[in-house]
């Protein structure tokens, strides 16, 4: 039995733009729904058809979060995740926000140098970590960390680099009682940091407050989900893509459905199974979805809306087949859908308007508004505080340039029409999107560079076949030396995560610069894949994502 010490809450805001704390923060969320739907499903695992009741999952919380009270987390403290989808990680999600913790979870493929900088920011002392990911942890300045909490073990012993014990043995008391709250959770509270890549530096940890996660799909934001439906999770849960969509879920009062990753051969098997309503689908998604041989009941699915980012040209054909409406909207880790379309847009292209509580400018280096028609980067602010990130963790002057003049500036680049369309133009940032995944062209760069026989290198984004982009590195050479374009992928491979290896390698004498030794990337990119550039899929060099275990 497990049990909850009643604590006193101070008095709720009166701004109406805040909603009450039951509406907004996970730890009086939960009881709320529990109380007022504890019948009702909350979540449905694919791989076994297991169904958690909003009364099952309050319990389930509970325990976890008393077991993490016995390990000492505290109200306030920073607890580091690193692990694939899976219930336990659910699990430790909300009962640490339950306790008033921060979740920090960091990306499965992370190793070297960019795991040792989001360990370092974290400024966690416990780790969850899945086993078969403790042995990345040998040799890497660890931080502040003092121990570790191993998932996924079945039982077995672990080597471990810091004091380590068994989740099975520590987070699953079979009785206890919470200590009451230090101080009652506020929505404007910091509810967990979520990494985005570095463009002109290392990764950032966006710090979210409840009501920015509450904002990011909310119901001004998202309305056309609701408490009926039920959203296929099958994005990782260190994403705003996999842990956003849960919590928004959860206000609601609706479902998910917890799926292992998205596999075009059983998508639609998968979406009936578990009787999905609501799915994201990137771009390149549907396009595969789309590629597949027609069937007499395509049509014949529980789906009743996808969210496609970006909008793919066959959008209206892919809702005709598969008989569901397509929405698409621009986002970020640190905003909250500020642009957001409607059903089936006619327009080719487009993003979307800005939605209700959002303003949207576009502007040029100065700030300055630029003409409808002409490309600038896009600048957000909403009229609810809080609505949006509350910096990046460590680093102010990141934070103060991203906020500067009081609106925060994405990076990213846009047009729009007389309508109000907006139209995805260009990164301001050397970001590059693969698949999906945000990769910093700084942290690519740096690992290339690690490597002997490189003197420079620019990462660069060029044109892929299935939409968004693929990684191309330009290298040149250390004097009296010579660059294996397979070698120096074999090198990477061992260095960075999967999805940052470049695809192609184009080695110079001396890459393009400015007067000032500025590389000169936007004529890279222009230039594009050329005759001499290496193509490791050409070359038969195939690098994929690791599977751990089959955790949902």
């Amino acid at each position: 039995m497990y049990e909850v010490q009643d604590s006193v809450l101070s008095r709720e805001t009166t701004d109406p733009r805040i909603p009450a704390r039951q509406d907004v923060v996970t730890r009086y969320l939960i009881d709320r729904q529990a109380r007022e739907r504890p019948d009702a499903v909350f979540a449905k695992f694919d791989d076994t058809g297991e169904e958690w009741t909003y009364a099952t999952f309050r319990n389930l919380v509970l325990q976890t979060a008393i077991g993490l009270q016995t390990q000492g987390v505290r109200q306030g403290d920073h607890v580091l995740v690193w692990m694939p989808n899976c219930r336990e990680q659910i699990r430790i999600f909300f009962a640490l926000n339950y306790l008033g913790a921060i979740y920090v979870p960091i990306n499965t493929a992370y190793k070297g140098r960019l795991l040792e900088h989001v360990i370092d920011i974290s400024d966690a002392t416990l780790a969850i970590v899945e086993a078969a990911l403790v042995e990345r942890m040998e040799g890497v300045d660890l931080g502040r960390l003092e121990r570790l909490i191993v998932t996924g073990t079945a039982g077995k012993e672990i080597a471990a680099p810091l004091p380590a014990t068994l989740y099975q043995e520590v987070l699953l008391p079979e009785s206890g009682s919470l200590a009451p709250l230090q101080r009652s959770i506020e929505p404007w509270n910091p509810m967990t940091i979520i990494f985005t890549s570095g463009t002109t530096g290392p990764s950032k940890g966006v710090l979210m407050s409840y009501l920015h996660l509450f904002s990011n799909a909310g119901p001004e934001s998202w309305p056309f989900v609701t408490a009926n439906d039920r959203y296929l999770i099958n994005a990782p849960m260190f994403h705003i893509g996999g842990s956003g969509p849960m919590f928004c879920m959860l206000a609601r009062g609706g479902s998910i459905a917890v799926v292992e990753r998205f596999e075009t051969a059983t998508y639609w098997d998968q979406v009936r199974r578990t009787g999905s309503t609501v799915a994201f689908l990137l771009g390149v998604m549907a396009s595969f979805l789309e590629k597949q041989p027609p069937k007499p009941d395509d049509a014949d699915n529980p789906l009743r809306l996808v969210l496609m980012v970006p909008l793919a040209s066959n959008a209206e054909s892919f809702a005709t087949r598969f008989g569901l409406d397509v929405y698409t909207i621009f986002n970020m880790t640190e905003v909250s859908s500020p642009i957001v379309s409607e059903p089936n847009p006619k327009v080719r292209g487009t993003c979307g308007k800005p939605r209700p509580g959002v303003e949207v400018r576009l502007v040029d280096e100065n700030d300055c508004e630029v003409p409808v028609g002409t490309m600038g980067e896009m600048i957000v602010r909403t009229d609810r505080p809080w609505a949006m990130n509350s910096g990046y963790y460590k680093m102010p002057e990141a934070t103060a340039k991203a906020w500067r003049n009081g609106w925060f500036h994405t990076g990213d680049a846009f047009v729009q029409d007389a309508d109000g369309n907006f139209f995805f133009a260009d990164r301001v940032k050397d970001a590059i999107r693969r698949r999906g995944e945000n990769i910093s062209s700084f942290e690519v760069e740096s690992e290339v560079l690690a490597h002997p026989d490189v003197f420079e290198a620019a990462a660069v984004a060029v044109d892929s076949e299935h939409s968004e982009d693929e990684v191309m590195i330009c290298v040149s050479p250390v004097a009296g030396r010579t660059i294996d374009p397979a070698e120096l992928i074999a090198f990477l491979q061992e260095r960075m995560a999967y999805f940052m290896v470049p695809r192609y390698v184009r080695i110079l004498d001396s890459l393009p610069k400015t007067p000032t030794a500025k590389v000169l990337k936007h004529q890279l990119r222009s230039e594009g894949v050329t005759p001499d550039t290496c193509d490791r899929n050409a070359a038969g060099i195939s690098i994929k994502g690791e599977r751990f275990r089959t955790p949902v």
